[in-house]
C-alpha cells in the first residue's frame, strides 16, 4: 500500500471511530439531561404552544443558554417555523426565535 493509501485509511478510521465516540458521548449527555429535567416533553409542548400557537413539528432536549432546555419547533398559521426554548427545570419560556433569524423575547 502506498503512503497516500495509508494516510487515507488512517483518516477514515479516525473519522469512523471518532464519530462513534462522539455519538455515544452525545447520547450519554442527553440521557443525563433527561434524568435531571423536572419538566416533561408534554409539559414543554403545552407551554410552548400557549406562547406560540401552531402545529408542533419537533421537540427535543438540547443544551442551550448553558443549560438543558426543551426546544419546541412550531409551524405557525403564517407559514413560519418558530423555536420556543423552555427551561427544563422551571418550565418557563426562555426565548422564542424564528428558525434562521434573530431571537425574540
Amino acid at each position: 500500500m502506498t503512503r497516500r493509501g495509508l494516510v487515507v485509511l488512517a483518516v477514515g478510521l479516525a473519522v469512523a471511530f471518532g464519530g462513534t465516540a462522539w455519538a455515544k458521548s452525545e447520547t450519554k449527555e442527553k440521557l443525563q439531561m433527561s434524568q435531571n429535567a423536572t419538566i416533561t416533553i408534554d409539559q414543554a409542548i403545552k407551554t410552548a404552544t400557549e406562547k406560540v400557537p401552531g402545529k408542533v413539528i419537533e421537540a427535543e432536549l438540547e443544551k442551550k443558554h448553558d443549560k438543558p432546555v426543551w426546544e419546541v419547533e412550531i409551524a405557525t398559521a403564517d407559514n413560519r417555523i418558530m423555536e420556543v426554548h423552555v427551561d427544563s427545570m422551571s418550565g418557563t419560556v426562555i426565548d422564542v426565535e424564528e428558525e434562521g433569524k434573530a431571537k425574540k423575547k
